[in-house]
């Protein structure tokens, strides 16, 4: 069954094949808007900003707070009793070496603020804070995804796998339409959504 959705879909295989088109292009539009280079970088109120712009033509509750708990596997996100405080507690955290700013996105992982598109939306905002703190973004593309998700499914115990995974793909090409576009697949990729190339979902798509 199908989340519920703004486009009345009820069949999960179709909402995932719309909501990777509608929320790509949405990505596209943030990019080459320079909504991004707008946004205060590590704060929740800008993933807030990005998850609302990416699935505010798809689900009701884009950019609000999940009003659910959240589990993947035997892992818990924060429980809703806590999830106010912990975001208020992840604003604050330092944000200006490279280190810091992986433990502040793994702390968000672990919020897990919002009911759908959690790892796509805090991405983006990663990149926000790398780009801002030591003018480098992740070079998704470069990412094993299973080297990924493991080293995520650890990173609340032990964070240094996560550190050194992301830090040998980073890149100095910041402002690179290629380097965001091939970073939104993978991205996408990791949640096992294939459909569509980011690159050709440009303002003539449908």
């Amino acid at each position: 069954m199908a989340l519920e959705n703004k486009l009345d879909i009820t069949s999960s295989a179709e909402l995932a094949c719309e909501e990777e088109r509608i929320s790509k292009k949405k990505a596209v539009e943030l990019f080459e808007s320079g909504t991004l280079d707008k946004l205060e970088p590590g704060k929740f109120s800008s993933l807030q900003a990005i998850h609302k712009a990416l699935f505010e033509d798809i689900y009701d509750f884009a950019g609000q707070l999940r009003t659910v708990n959240l589990a993947k596997g035997n892992f818990r996100f924060a429980p809703l009793i806590y999830l106010e405080a912990a975001l208020a507690n992840i604003d604050k955290m330092p944000q200006s070496t490279y280190d810091e700013i992986i433990e502040k996105y793994v702390e968000m992982n672990v919020a897990h603020p919002f009911r759908e598109g959690n790892g796509r939306s805090t991405r983006i905002w990663l990149d926000l804070m790398l780009k801002s703190g030591i003018g480098q973004v992740v070079d998704w593309s470069r990412v094993d995804k299973e080297d990924y998700l493991l080293a995520m499914e650890r990173s609340p115990i032990k964070d240094v796998e996560i550190k050194v995974l992301l830090k040998d793909a980073l890149t100095g090409d910041v402002n690179s339409r290629e380097v965001f576009m091939k970073g939104i697949d993978h991205s996408y990729y990791y949640e096992g959504y294939t459909t569509y190339k980011t690159k050709d979902l440009g303002d003539n798509s449908n």
